[in-house]
């Protein structure tokens, strides 16, 4: 049995194997509500062989979506809505796993495909929100700098959002830290100039994101995965980089933190980032090294024997699969074969094993 598709164990959740379909943006949700796309989508990546397949960054208000049309898990009607999903999931031996998000400063845009820019209050938009009055881009709208009022509020919104996904039959969450949403946005000095309790040093700048996950963990059932993803560097000088990432994993496995999933950038439009296959995959390496936690590769990971590699080497636990799951629903069934293991195929597909 390949390291790949050896089970990993993390709390009461046993995971089939270690390939993970990272939460990826759909933009098909109505009003939040996911539709038969996603039951579609995720469902068959979750009968491709998946140990855990990841809803997209599903926010925890609405206007802490990235685009109108983005899921969402603000009221009880999404999580009843989500419940079909992770039941069919579930269903086929993989393990349904939620992002939580808010998207910060870069939400009310438009989906990539209609070019992903800004969108006002004629196309369904609205004000974004972030740590300090700095917009993402030239031509993106200038953010509301939030109060500590509205903070407190996001922290319950998270919680809310926790409570309900549980409702809903996920047995994994995910918080984002990472692309230049919400959280990471509190992270990074490019992006948070506050002069309060929650701006400035290192410690300031990760109260929010930890008060978060500390609510959390308190609500989400201590024997169910608590994950985050960080980006490790904003890839800037004088921005977010390894070393930061490095205390705050620290910070989060004393919290109760089961895994990081470790990616890069997305803060700013301008950092240069040396994307390539496993670029990302040291920071999983020294996170999962020196802060002694489980971690997660990702980015441009593509090939079993690629995969079977950082596994083996004790680069990370698991991989995270993007855009490769969107190409093949059944990377998972071709890489055991690549690799030599032998994993039970669906019964309704059988005749095509051999």
């Amino acid at each position: 049995m390949s390291q790949l598709f050896t089970p990993l164990e993390i709390g009461a959740v046993t995971f089939r194997n270690r390939v993970f379909v990272s939460p990826m943006c759909q933009y098909s949700s109505r009003d939040g509500l996911p539709t038969d796309w996603h039951l579609v989508h995720l469902g068959s990546r979750a009968v491709g062989g998946a140990g855990m397949v990841t809803v997209e960054a599903s926010a925890v208000t609405a206007e802490g979506r990235i685009t109108p049309d983005d899921s969402g898990i603000w009221s009880d009607a999404h999580a009843e809505a989500f419940k079909p999903i992770t039941r069919f999931i579930r269903e086929q031996g993989a393990v349904p796993g939620m992002q939580l998000a808010h998207a910060g400063r870069k939400a009310s845009t438009d989906a990539p495909w209609r070019g992903g820019g800004p969108v006002g209050s004629e196309a369904r938009g609205w004000t974004p929100v972030a740590p300090s009055a700095i917009p993402f881009d030239s031509g993106h709208a200038v953010p509301r700098e939030l109060g500590e009022r509205d903070l407190d509020d996001a922290v319950e919104a998270f919680v809310a959002a926790a409570r309900r996904a549980l409702a809903a039959g996920f047995q994994v969450i995910e918080l984002h830290m990472a692309h230049g949403y919400l959280m990471h946005e509190f992270l990074s000095p490019l992006s948070n100039q506050r002069t309060d309790q929650y701006g400035g040093s290192l410690e300031n700048r990760m109260r929010l994101p930890l008060r978060i996950t500390g609510a959390v963990r308190q609500v989400w059932p201590a024997d169910l995965p608590l994950m985050v993803r960080i980006s490790a560097t904003d890839w800037v000088e004088g921005g977010w980089d390894i070393e930061q990432s490095v205390h705050l994993s620290r910070r989060l496995k004393d919290i109760g933190v089961d895994l990081i999933d470790c990616s890069s950038g997305g803060l700013v439009p301008a950092a240069h980032i040396p994307a390539g296959p496993g670029f990302q995959t040291p920071f999983a390496e020294r996170i999962r090294h020196e802060v002694g936690i489980a971690t997660a590769a990702v980015g441009l990971i593509t090939e079993p024997i690629q995969a079977e590699h950082i596994l083996r080497t004790g680069q990370a636990d698991a991989v995270f699969l993007a855009r490769e799951m969107l190409r093949d629903p059944y990377w998972p069934l071709r890489a055991a074969r690549k690799l030599n293991s032998d994993i039970p195929w669906p019964v309704q597909y059988q005749r095509a094993k051999l």
